[in-house]
């Protein structure tokens, strides 16, 4: 199996606010296993995270990292969500050397 970090996601735009976490984070769960948004087995889902309307999606093959990022656009959608939610999916790894290069261009 690979390294988690090379089977997890970052999602961003998850609605923020609007439903209790644990409902929400099924949502993902839902949302990320269905065959027709590429995905697969769910292993974890982080939510919520320190960044708002951030999202970490941990799956049991890294195969499906890289379906699941092939995916033109993902748009979450539930019954108990008023609409649907375009979100964004990038690989761990990316977003979390982006951060530290952030990091390093702010001036204190």
């Amino acid at each position: 199996q690979a390294a988690k970090s090379a089977r997890t996601v970052v999602i961003t735009g998850v609605p923020d606010g609007l439903l209790h976490d644990d409902v929400m984070t099924d949502i993902l769960v839902i949302h990320f296993q269905m065959s027709k948004n590429n995905g697969g087995d769910v292993e974890e889902v982080l939510y919520p995270t320190m960044e708002k309307g951030v999202a970490y999606v941990t799956f049991e093959d890294q195969e499906v990292v890289e379906s699941v990022l092939k995916k033109d656009e993902h748009r979450l959608e539930d019954k108990r969500l008023s609409r649907c939610y375009p979100l964004k999916v990038t690989r761990y790894c990316e977003h979390v050397s982006a951060f530290r290069i952030y990091l390093v261009v702010l001036p204190l």
